[in-house]
């Protein structure tokens, strides 16, 4: 079976875990007057997180949801405004900072434009209407194909944001995949935000975990915020010894994964009757549109897992989402691509 639903599903090699018994480990819910823990493998990669997003501080967080609701309550109160893109997964997915149970703030919308990526312009306007405190971004874009936000835009983002003195978080689970499509860093992308929250569990590799990264004063903040909402861990070395180790040896190869789907796409492009394929691939994630297909996403899902494919639908019936990662091989692109390409032609 080739499973392509997400880049959760990467497992740990051997070395990986091996760096598990080999950690130095201690209380990180024991903090110094610096506000560090007494876990050294957590301080460690805490520090090499803030220095590969350029920030000054990071923080081990157990999810992204998590990574990224810390953060936004630390910028927010109740009944803030905050402005969101319309399909980013901080609101469809995630929802606790809108939930009127829990976060109770306010989300206002923006759009992504032709080229998937925010227009500066509505930004601009939305700003100045919503009275909005934060404004977040995501890159790579889960929702719509995994584009990403490039180095021009950010920049002409920030100069908006400043305008309106509003700071900006980015959602980066995937961060690492958009600095290779966009062949830069992710201290260069991460340039223009105040805060990034990024994945060591997606294609990264490592079992658990993310970083919320940004100035030592917001990130002092952020871990009030974090003891707040429950999120202290005590040996959590266990955790960050293997995001280290992935740190250290996966980032260079997530190039493999954008290579794979964008070989799948190749494969599928210009020959498929009735599913809608979004016009390129910019990191690891491919979608379909089945609105013209006449067959809804679950029952194609499970008709491509009868043939050894699988995955699985996005938001609502007619979209579906393949996901390449550490773990699939460019055997399982081609293999997943003429299972696509039978499917379609039994349409």
């Amino acid at each position: 079976m080739i499973d392509l639903r997400s880049d959760t599903l990467t497992m740990p090699d051997l070395p990986m875990l091996e760096t598990i018994l080999q950690a130095k480990l201690g209380d990180d819910g024991r903090i110094d007057a610096k506000g560090r823990g007494e876990d050294p493998t957590i301080n460690r990669l805490e520090d090499m997180a803030a220095a590969r997003m350029g920030k000054e501080a990071a923080i081990l967080m157990p999810t992204g949801t998590f990574g990224n609701s810390t953060a936004i309550m630390t910028y927010c109160k109740a009944g803030d405004t905050v402005l969101v893109d319309e399909e980013q997964h901080i609101l469809l997915t995630e929802k606790f900072v809108f939930d009127e149970g829990y976060g109770r703030l306010k989300p206002v919308c923006y759009h992504l434009d032709g080229r998937h990526m925010p227009d500066p312009e509505e930004i601009d306007r939305l700003l100045g209407e919503s009275g909005a405190k934060l404004l977040c971004l995501e890159n790579s874009h889960n929702f719509s194909g995994g584009y990403c936000i490039d180095l021009p835009t950010m920049a002409a983002i920030r100069k908006v944001a400043d305008k309106h003195g509003v700071p900006i978080h980015m959602d980066g689970a995937r961060l690492f995949h958009a600095a290779a499509s966009l062949g830069t860093t992710p201290d260069q992308i991460c340039q223009y935000v105040d805060s990034v929250m990024f994945c060591v569990s997606k294609g990264l590799g490592a079992p658990v975990g993310s970083l919320l990264c940004g100035s030592e004063a917001f990130c002092s903040k952020a871990r009030n915020t974090r003891k707040l909402l429950g999120g202290v861990m005590r040996q959590a070395g266990v955790v960050a010894a293997p995001a280290i180790y992935a740190l250290e040896h996966n980032v260079e190869r997530l190039q493999e994964d954008i290579d794979n789907a964008r070989l799948a796409h190749s494969m599928l492009k210009g020959k498929l009757k009735k599913l809608i394929l979004q016009e390129e691939v910019q990191t690891n994630i491919l979608m379909m549109d089945l609105s013209q297909a006449g067959i809804q996403a679950p029952e194609f899902c499970a008709r491509a897992k009868e043939k050894g494919l699988h995955i699985r639908p996005i938001r609502n019936n007619y979209r579906v989402r393949l996901v390449f990662y550490k773990g699939i091989t460019r055997q399982d692109a081609v293999d997943a691509a003429n299972i696509i390409l039978s499917l379609d032609g039994e349409l």
